[in-house]
This record gives structure tokens, sequence and C-alpha cells, in this order.
């Protein structure tokens, strides 16, 4: 990746213009009038894709150098398959409060902060506090990019097959950034009921070992009350949806309700083979490339933040990811199969639908500021 120039820089009038001394002029007019910046500058249309490096994706805490690829690779997508403009930044701290301070005082140069590779629980009380203090969207994709397109694929499946969300009952293994996310897009979307796991079993309010973050999570999901392992949590289930590593049993596999969903997110290794999945599940998803309904966060990001960029808006909504999520499964409701319930990552539709439904929802809710 590279900064290229927008405008030519030919000679000594050009210069005098894209530097000193025409550059003073633009510069007074946003002292005075400091939302000026966002049309005098690339402020509306460029974004931090932030990481501290300590959870990248399957190689775990690497340190920011070496996490730098992954954030080039982000930038580079975001400007792809969204056309927004991204800088990757990989800082040297570990501590909350420095991330959290580091960023803000960074954010006057940016329309938005894309949080990437921070690990749970940090990532969660990171973007909190963020989005507490700075007037610009702030959206942890680890969370809610997967929450948005699992959310478009669920749908999409249950439509092929004429089932209702709010009838079915999910299982999530995995309750760290994704699977929490993933709980809270899918309650608010009126999921019948889900029920989150981690390694100790399923995330009930009867438990004494749980987290602030899990202790908030089991407020708003199992609504049934079950306890007990990932195994029994899937006897009669719908939908299955690993966020994890892991492998689920064959006999667990087997004993989940007919016409079931199995959405096997871990890469490269999904916790159910699609080969399993397919003997007992109507739609099958994972998180590679190599196999049919991929779930990848590059269906959602991009139009998420052009969409949010283009209006100018102060945060992104609950509403904002659920227009998103709908937006992305309307692109191929006409089209549906066992083998397509997500559009492809190169579909262009995409990133118009996502972004044109984000701006409009933005508007909706009041957080939009043109």
């Amino acid at each position: 990746m590279a900064v290229t120039s927008t405008v030519p820089v030919r000679d000594a009038d050009d210069l005098s213009l894209a530097y000193t001394p025409g550059v003073a002029k633009v510069c007074s007019a946003i002292a005075e009038q400091p939302e000026l910046v966002h049309d005098y500058t690339w402020k509306s249309q460029v974004v931090a894709v932030v990481t501290d490096g300590s959870a990248v994706l399957g190689l775990g805490d690497i340190g920011p150098e070496a996490s730098l690829p992954v954030m080039e690779g982000k930038a580079i997508l975001f400007k792809q398959f969204g056309g927004v403009d991204a800088v990757p930044i990989a800082l040297d701290c570990r501590e909350v409060d420095d991330l959290v301070e580091t960023v803000v005082r960074l954010a006057p140069s940016f329309g938005g902060i894309n949080l990437e590779d921070i690990s749970a629980p940090r990532c969660f009380e990171v973007e909190r506090k963020l989005k507490e203090r700075l007037d610009i969207p702030v959206f942890h994709d680890d969370q809610h990019g997967t929450a948005i397109v699992t959310l478009a694929a669920l749908r999409n499946a249950a439509q092929l097959r004429g089932r209702q969300i709010g009838t079915l009952r999910a299982v999530i293994s995995g309750a760290g950034a994704a699977g929490v996310a993933i709980a809270k897009i899918l309650v608010e979307a009126g999921i019948g009921d889900v029920a989150v796991c981690d390694r100790k079993g399923i995330v009930s309010a009867d438990r004494g070992d749980l987290t602030d973050v899990k202790r908030d999570l089991a407020g708003f999901t199992n609504k049934a009350g079950l306890s007990g392992s990932l195994e029994s949590a899937l006897d009669g289930a719908d939908v299955f949806i690993g966020v994890s590593g892991g492998t689920v049993p064959e006999s667990a596999v087997a004993s989940m309700g007919p016409d079931s969903f199995i959405f096997a997110m871990a890469n490269p290794n999904p916790e159910i083979h699609p080969e399993v999945a397919r003997k007992y599940a109507s739609v099958v998803a994972t998180g590679r490339s190599d196999y049919p309904n991929q779930i990848n966060n590059v269906l959602a990001f991009p139009g998420v933040f052009a969409g949010a960029l283009q209006v100018r808006a102060s945060e992104i909504t609950e509403g904002m990811k659920i227009a998103a999520a709908e937006a992305l499964a309307a692109v191929v409701a006409d089209e549906l199969s066992a083998d397509r319930v997500i559009p492809s990552p190169f579909d262009e539709r995409v990133a118009p639908a996502v972004t044109a439904a984000v701006a409009a929802a933005a508007r909706a809710e009041g957080v939009a500021r043109r």
C-alpha cells in the first residue's frame, strides 16, 4: 500500500497551492470553522485501523510490529471493497487506559476508528471507553463485522428453509469478542433463544466464575436456563455458530434438531468439518474461502464505514448494524440455495447496498450530521 495524491503537483504554482503559502488559507479557514476540516482534508473519508497485536488472526499475541502486515491488508480491503482510505496503526501498549488515551489523541486525524485484533476481554472495555470519549464511529470488527455477516447468512438460511428467526434456538461456541457480539445482534434481531458456551460449558447465571462481560452475557441469553456442556446445549438445537476453535463431536452434531444450520467459522480448522456438518445440516457455512457460504468480515466493514462516513455519523448504532445485515442478506435473497446464503466478497452489489443501508439507518437514528 502507498499514499498517492489526488491532484497533480507539476510546477511551482501547484506546489504553492498544495503546500505553502496556499495551504495557510485552508488552515485559517478550519481554525475559524472547525467543521470545514471534513471538506478541506481527507478526515471524513479515512479510518484508523488500530491494534496492539495481542490477538492477531490465528497467531495470537505476536506484538505490534508483527501485526502490521495484517493491518496493512485490512487497509487495502477498506479501499478495495468500500472506497474508504485507511491507515494501519500498531500501538506498543497493552493497558486499556493507555490504548484509549493514545487513540483519543490520534482521533482528530480520522473520521472513524476500526479496532482490530485486540484480545478479549480488554477489547470490550477499549471499545466502550472510546465510544464514550469520541464523537466519531468506533467499531471493533472482530466483534461486529463477524456478527453482521453471521446474522445476514442466518436470515437467508431461515428464509431458504421457510423458517422464522424467532423460532430458532442457537448455540454459540466461543464467548470471546465475536461470540458476545453475535449473541447481542441475534437477540436484537429477535432470535428465539441463544446459549453461549465457553471452555467450561454454557454461560449461565448460576455459574460463579463469570467475568463481568460473561455475567452481562448470561443476563440476556439462555432464556431456557440451560446448564452443562456444549454437547448438551446442542441437543435439539436449530443453529450452531462456532467462533472458538476446538472440535465438536459428531454425536453432538447428530443430536441437533432437523433441518439445522451449522456455521463453523474457526480458521483454518472449523469446529465441525463441512463434510460432517452436511450429513446433518440443511445449510453449512464456514470461515474458509474454499467452501461455500464463507462468513467473511470483508462483506461488512467496508460498507459499514463507508455509510457512516458518508453522513458523518457520530457512532455506529445497533440499528445500523442490523440494517447492514439486512442489506447484505437482501443482495442474494432472490438467488438462495444451500450453497448460497451469503454473497461473495467480490459481488459488486455488496458495498453499495451496505453503504446505503447504514447511511439511511444513521439518519433514521439521529446520529448523522449531514
